[in-house]
């Protein structure tokens, strides 16, 4: 048995210490080992200090009882017997009951590290609070780490109380007969110290609570911060209370040398009741009968203090707002003036055109796309475009041969970038690729294509290999000219710990529960292990303290496929500012369940870092954005040289470096109500604002979310045409009007590399009120109900097709507001993807319903816009695609789109002749037309694959009507 526990106490110590190491070794290898040593230390120092901090104290309290027991003391028989029984375990519990409370005790400051770390690294803000003057620094920094400390005393303090108690107790050092009770001199002082130095530390705790009101909800009122009551009840009560706190903890030593008790329990009966009338009773009747009755009056400094204060902790203090007189009239050329923002009207709708993109640019099963795919620009024949891209990453679901072998050392990466032009439909409603292939092809030029780290990538993968051996992973499908077959490869960077020794593969062997990491011969002294390949996943290791935004997106940058993380410092206490839940105020139609976040409720937020991870080796790169965050300098100074100065990022990137999303959305929840900055308003609540729910939400059970911001290049407020991520607002009270246009430039720079003045720059236009300017969700209800609209929709939802409603874009052109919708067909095949076919548009009370964004926004705009949309007239061949010569392959972008006509000339032919059967010659009718117009389609798409001219008359003749029976 000994031997067995002896075995089992090293492999279990083993297999903890494997953890350890492939910590090590993992963060060794990204160049981030100082962050985990850091944390480790810091978590051991703060372990020491609370073990240390409650065993010490226990312990002598409990030593210096036992050893001050009266030595003849009369014991009852139940206190014999009680002693009989712990007399055996005394030696060993009077120390291991102090070493368990310590270990429970180091652990929990363990966890505290961060905060005494922060404190120790405190940077100032350089502003004060209205209500004490103290350095906001303060809030953030100390306040939280003063709090945790004193809090910790208590503890300590009441259980060193407890034990000393007890010992005192079981020892004779304190006896009850009948109703009195006698205390020995000892016990008495020990007791009384313990209790002065327990009021002194309340009393502390007590002071400390007038600051922190400043970032509590009031009782009042204000959502956070301190009003009138806590100012003038609340505030005064605490500092009374902690004066007769610390008047009580003289009062205890008095006891302590006088040996009388009752000054101090009268003492502690006056704090319980002071407690009582001065903390509880006198700021309930200030509110009650002061407050409520003139709250406008009393609140309005207050209110003052959290519109300032809210507005420069979430970053919208410097907002610009301009008033807009969004005219609804559309007239001929009104968008002469915006010709650039419509020319870049983005009509892909990057969350429903992922299967286009997997049905023309997957070519294999074990390739995928993200269900949401992406919008970035790019510079395209020297004028700056909207793409929407993806990555093609390995998606192993679809594997036919799903051994170890296979998922782990021979489909190990992804292939190459898809990006589409944002602006720009085939003559089949497909996207029109700017960048594709196998080998891929296109106008982002040359880079290296493999996609190693993504957001879709095995647990882990076993990858490199001597010089000269052979290539085991399957790199991409050859095509027909380079031979058949598929490519292979082998890794050559550096993106994971290497499996060089015995140890090493032992250690993961036992991380990932596999044999076959010591067993298999693919694995060699030049392999690596490449695992934690999320670049959320990989930023959040090196950079813990950082909040990631919920979107990471690809770029192609300096010849290289890399993911950009925005991070945001956050801080929940900051004063007077409001308060906000980090996941709950981010969910829209795009993360409809975001994850919980640490710290989830925050109250104050900047974009301080932008994170790079490369997507073939894995390398994590943090750049300080924001360099005059006080939280990130602190934590710059806790992990120095773990983030690298803006000068360092390259002009490339800076100009794909964009406004994080889910900052944009926290700010535009907090402008709902604090665009309003005059407090009688504010508090009157008329002028309250919201998000539009998403018009486009097809869950009846569910409440629509809130409407995504998007983004768009676009002129905003007489501006130069910039990325731009924008929203909506309409009236709290549900009416779809809007009132407000919140913008912000999300254009970092350009390839010069130097960070553009606009850039953040948020401006908010607020719209007329006398009219009524339609919202979102009012026009889509005008583009559902609209007669000519439906009858075209019904249409094309007849047969085997639904059809989908793209977002619903609004842009601020032609002196008013313009709203644009993509309108998608997707056959209900099992091979099918969407196409977009219908352009909806809008300006006012004027709408209109074209195959193009050009003719529709001619048809709106009394026949012409004047601008040019840039959607007609495009060739769909996709990159590296030319056209398809007799005899050759048809594409599978044709071919696709074959297979879903026939699909639908089909289901025209039964519907036809079902409504024959039933006498229904008007439905029968309808279904001859779609009949008919699929075949004309499918003969078309024949002659394109076939290479071959069209006849001039290439429609089939009208189908002979089938003799109806008689009635």
């Amino acid at each position: 048995m000994v031997t067995v526990l002896i075995v089992g106490a090293i492999i279990g110590a083993f297999v903890m210490f494997s953890g350890f190491y492939a910590d090590i070794l993992w963060f060794d290898q990204l160049g981030f080992i100082q962050v985990l040593q850091t944390r480790w230390l810091s978590m051991l120092v703060m372990f020491l200090i609370g073990f240390v901090a409650m065993a010490v104290p226990v312990a002598l309290s409990v030593q210096i009882a036992y050893r001050s027991r009266p030595v003849y003391a009369q014991l009852n028989s139940q206190l014999d017997r009680y002693q009989e029984l712990v007399e055996p375990l005394r030696k060993v519990g009077m120390w291991t009951a102090p070493v368990a409370l310590g270990l429970f005790s180091g652990l929990a400051s363990a966890s505290q590290w961060e905060s005494a770390q922060l404190w120790l690294n405190r940077k100032p803000f350089g502003e004060v609070d209205p209500q004490f003057g103290l350095d906001i620094g303060f809030y953030v920094f100390e306040l939280p780490f003063y709090q945790q400390v004193l809090g910790f005393a208590l503890a300590v303090l009441f259980i060193s109380a407890v034990a000393s108690l007890a010992t005192a107790y079981l020892y004779g050092a304190i006896r009850v007969t009948g109703r009195e009770v006698r205390v020995s001199r000892s016990a008495r002082i020990q007791l009384a110290v313990i209790g002065a130095l327990y009021m002194l530390a309340l009393g502390g705790s007590i002071w400390l609570g007038q600051y922190a009101a400043l970032a509590q909800t009031s009782q009042g009122f204000l959502a956070t911060g301190a009003g009138y009551t806590e100012v003038n009840a609340t505030i005064p009560g605490a500092q009374i209370l902690a004066g007769i706190a610390a008047l009580v903890g003289v009062f205890f030593i008095v006891t302590a040398v006088i040996g009388r008790w009752r000054i101090a329990v009268v003492g502690t009966a006056l704090l319980i009741a002071a407690s009582l009338v001065v903390g509880v009773a006198y700021p309930a009747i200030v509110q009650r009968f002061q407050v409520d009755p003139s709250a406008r009056t009393l609140e309005a400094e207050y209110i003052q203090r959290n519109i300032d204060a809210t507005r420069a902790a979430w970053d919208v203090d410097d907002m610009v707002e301009t008033d807009s007189d969004a005219r609804t009239d559309a007239e001929p050329g009104a968008l002469r003036a915006d010709a650039e923002t419509t020319a870049n009207i983005r009509i892909i709708d990057p969350a429903l055109v992922s299967d286009a993109f997997a049905n023309l640019q997957e070519y294999r099963q074990y390739y995928g796309f993200a269900e949401q795919l992406d919008v970035d620009r790019y510079e395209i024949d020297g004028e700056i475009q909207d793409t929407v891209i993806a990555l093609r990453e390995l998606d192993l679901s679809g594997l036919d041969e799903d051994s170890w072998y296979n998922r782990h050392i021979v489909y190990t990466h992804g292939y190459g970038a898809v990006a589409a032009y944002g602006n720009q439909r085939g003559q089949e409603g497909q996207p029109v690729f700017l960048q594709g292939g196998i080998p891929t092809d296109g106008a982002l030029g040359e880079f290296e294509p493999r996609v190693y780290f993504g957001e879709s990538t095995p647990d882990y993968s076993i990858v490199g290999g001597p010089e000269g051996s052979p290539d085991l992973e399957l790199d991409y499908p050859r095509s027909t000219e380079e031979g058949s077959g598929n490519a292979t490869t082998t890794f050559s960077g550096d993106g994971g710990p290497r499996l060089d020794s015995v140890i090493n593969r032992l250690a993961y062997a036992l991380k990932f529960q596999s044999e076959q990491i010591i067993l298999s011969d693919a694995v060699t002294s030049e392999s690596q292990i490449l695992y934690d390949r999320h670049p959320r996943d990989r930023v959040a290791a090196v950079a813990p303290y950082l909040t990631l935004d919920s979107d990471t997106y690809p770029a192609v940058v300096d010849e290289r496929l890399v993911w950009i993380v925005d991070g945001m410092t956050t801080s929940s206490s900051y004063p007077y500012s409001s308060h906000r839940s980090f996941s709950q105020t981010i969910a829209d139609t795009t993360n409809a369940n975001p994850s919980l976040v640490p710290g989830d409720i925050i109250n104050y937020m900047r974009n301080s870092v932008k994170a790079v991870v490369d997507a073939y080796d894995g390398s994590v790169t943090l750049y300080a954005w924001d360099t005059e965050d006080p939280v990130l300098q602190a934590w710059q100074q806790i992990y120095p040289g773990t983030i690298r100065p803006i000068s360092e990022m390259s002009g490339d990137l800076m100009s794909h470096v964009r406004y994080p999303a889910d900052m944009f959305k926290l700010q535009r929840n907090i402008l709902g109500d604090y665009h309003v900055t005059n407090p009688a308003t504010f508090f009157s609540g008329d002028d309250q604002w919201s998000t539009p729910a998403d018009p486009t939400w097809s869950n009846s059970q569910v409440p629509a979310p809130p409407q995504p911001p998007y983004y768009l290049t676009m002129s905003v407020d007489g501006q130069d045409p910039a990325f731009t991520l924008y929203s909506t607002f309409i009236p709290r009270d549900g009416r779809e009007i809007l009132y407000g246009y919140l913008s912000v430039n999300a254009d970092a720079g350009s390839t010069d590399g130097e960070v553009s003045e606009d850039y953040g720059r948020l401006t908010l236009q607020m719209l007329p009120k006398d009219r009524s300017i339609p919202g979102p969700g009012q026009v889509q209800n005008t583009f559902d109900t609209d007669d000519e609209v439906s009858r075209e929709l019904n249409l094309l939802r007849q047969g085997a097709s639904d059809v989908l409603n793209g977002n619903l874009l609004t842009l601020p052109v032609g002196g008013g507001l313009l709203y644009v919708q993509p309108v998608y067909l997707q056959s209900t095949g099992a091979t099918s993807y969407p196409v977009l076919r219908k352009i909806l548009v809008a300006f006012g009370d004027d709408i209109a319903f074209e195959d193009t964004l050009d003719e529709a926004l001619d048809s709106l705009f009394g026949g012409d816009s004047g601008a040019e949309a840039g959607d007609s007239d495009v060739d769909p061949t996709a990159p590296g695609e030319e056209p398809a010569e007799p005899g050759e392959e048809p594409s599978t972008d044709l071919q696709a789109q074959l297979d879903a006509v026939l699909q639908e000339a089909g289901a025209a032919l039964q519907e036809r002749q079902a409504a024959y059967a039933e006498n229904d010659l008007v439905a029968a009718a309808e279904a001859d037309q779609r009949l008919t117009a699929a075949l004309q389609q499918a003969v078309e798409l024949s002659a394109q694959i076939e290479g071959e001219p069209l006849p001039e008359e290439s429609a089939p003749a009208e189908p002979a009507p089938t003799e109806s029976p008689a009635p």
